[in-house]
Formats: structure tokens, sequence, C-alpha cells
């Protein structure tokens, strides 16, 4: 069932040109250099440290890898993280162990 909506969204979507990011709750990231992150649409800090931060998303997580980093702003669905990013890498729910 879960594909199944998911293939709807994406039909919606290429056929009514709407943004991605909205109709299939998608994160949207703004990266400024490797200096500054911001992600929209979230679902939750998983883990943080100096060096990682790993966010929930609705089909896996969002891993980020660097040094010093610092939570500049946090909200419910958006967060900006501030720091040196080395990389950001999607990890998808059969990589999680999850679904």
């Amino acid at each position: 069932m879960k594909k199944m909506r998911r293939w709807v969204k994406q039909w919606m979507t290429e056929r009514m040109e709407l943004p991605a990011d909205v109709m299939m709750n998608l994160p949207r990231i703004t990266m400024v250099g490797h200096l500054h992150i911001y992600i929209e649409n979230h679902r939750g800090v998983l883990r943080f440290s100096r060096d990682e931060m790993r966010l929930r998303l609705d089909d896996g997580q969002l891993l980020i890898r660097g040094s010093g980093f610092v939570i500049k702003t946090i909200l419910p669905e958006e967060i900006l993280l501030e720091g040196k990013i080395i990389s950001v890498q999607y990890v998808f729910e059969n990589e999680t162990g999850r679904g």
C-alpha cells in the first residue's frame, strides 16, 4: 500500500508539475559551500555530535558528516547546521534495517 501511495504522489507530481518536496514529503536541502546546511521536511534528529548529524526522513535517514557542527536553528521540521560539511548521504529504509 505504501508503494502504491508513493507511486500516485509521484505520478501526480510529474503530471501536474507540482513541487516534489511538497507532494512527496521530500527533504529540501540548501547548502552554502561547505559551511552551512539548511534542511526542511525532516522528521526529527536521531543523532547529533560535533562530527555527525543523522536526521529521520519519511523514507530513511539523512547522514551529514564533517567537523565542528553547531545547530544554529532548530524547528519541528527545519534545521540549520553550521560547521565543516564533508558529506551528505541518504540512507534508505532497507539500509537502516527498517521496513
